[in-house]
């Protein structure tokens, strides 16, 4: 099925004149459009024809447009609600900019440029966080750069929003991230809160700076496992550039327990921009990395006994969610 078989190209819904197909998920897709009223650049999201029908995609597609149209910051796309429709569909900001995975796939960053990004995206989770939403699929495919580095975050299809007070399964399959990006305490099986945006956020940073996630793996159940037996590769032995206080900021913000992480986006980004304040911990995590335990271990079998059948359930539901 091509990306635009039930959407023509110069054809209208509504106010909306469609332009250009943009993307394609397996929920629905995007297309630029022009607003005929006042020409304003928007982008369209349209659901599936099939989407309407699967109680937990619509679920998933309904609340991304809620959660979006409760946003208003200059860093987080806009959603744009309050007019009568024929059909579903999202009205969104249009913006400019390339995805930051886009970027990281030419070459690793410069120091300033991964932080100066860094705090834009940290500007934008402390607004999300402080109206009670958390992101939980915080990756560089879902932030937009433009050519000034200002960021846009993007992609609230998973988000968690703490007014609903309605829990489905839609919401419990939320709790699990993309892989490379995920927390310790979702692969657990534990609901996200902040605190996983933030891990991931220090995930995004290493990346940014190292040219290569903190885990790996030969599959995403073991990737994401990894991160619960092993140390990262420290960020200085990676590129020895990179100081204390900004290998430190790292290692803070990819704390395997949640309590030990930074608290909010406020006081990760006040360090970023401060590195000169952030005093250096003595760490096995620096001292201890090479010392690699096998996903085979006693402590392997232990978690795996705990957390793996959870997580497997979610990584099912996740990939059936995403390939209907």
């Amino acid at each position: 099925m091509g990306l635009h078989d039930t959407i023509e190209i110069g054809s209208q819904i509504d106010s909306y004149r469609i332009e250009s197909p943009v993307a394609r998920s397996g929920m629905a897709s995007i297309f630029r459009a022009l607003d005929v009223r006042d020409n304003r650049v928007v982008a369209l999201k349209i659901p599936h024809p099939d989407m309407e029908a699967d109680v937990l995609l619509f679920d998933r597609f309904k609340r991304e447009a809620d959660i979006g149209e409760k946003l208003n910051h200059p860093k987080v796309m806009r959603v744009f609600g309050g007019e009568k429709r024929s059909r579903i569909y999202m009205v969104m900001e249009w913006c400019d900019g390339r995805p930051l995975r886009k970027i990281l796939s030419e070459s690793r960053l410069p120091h300033d440029r991964a932080i100066r990004i860094a705090v834009g995206i940290l500007e934008a989770l402390e607004y999300i966080h402080a109206n009670g939403i958390v992101h939980r699929d915080l990756k560089p495919e879902n932030i937009m750069v433009d050519e000034d580095d200002n960021i846009k975050l993007i992609d609230f299809g998973i988000a968690g929003d703490s007014s609903a007070k309605r829990l489905t399964y839609a919401n419990f399959t939320a709790a699990l991230g993309t892989p490379d990006y995920i927390s310790p305490e979702q692969v657990k099986g534990k609901r996200g809160d902040r605190r996983s945006d933030i891990y991931a956020m220090g995930v995004i940073l290493y990346e940014m700076l190292t040219a290569k996630t903190p885990f790996s793996g030969p599959s995403p159940l073991a990737v994401m496992n990894d991160r619960l037996i092993n140390h990262p590769i420290p960020p200085r032995i990676a590129d020895p550039s990179i100081s204390l206080e900004l290998q430190e900021v790292i290692y803070r913000a990819l704390e395997r327990e949640p309590t030990n992480r930074y608290p909010n986006a406020h006081e990760f980004g006040r360090d970023l921009q401060h590195l000169d304040q952030v005093g250096v911990a003595d760490r096995a995590e620096v001292t201890d990395w090479s010392k690699r335990k096998s996903h085979l271990s006693r402590k392997m079998v232990y978690y795996g006994g705990l957390a793996m059948i959870p997580v497997a359930l979610l990584l099912l539901m996740y990939l059936l969610a995403h390939h209907r």
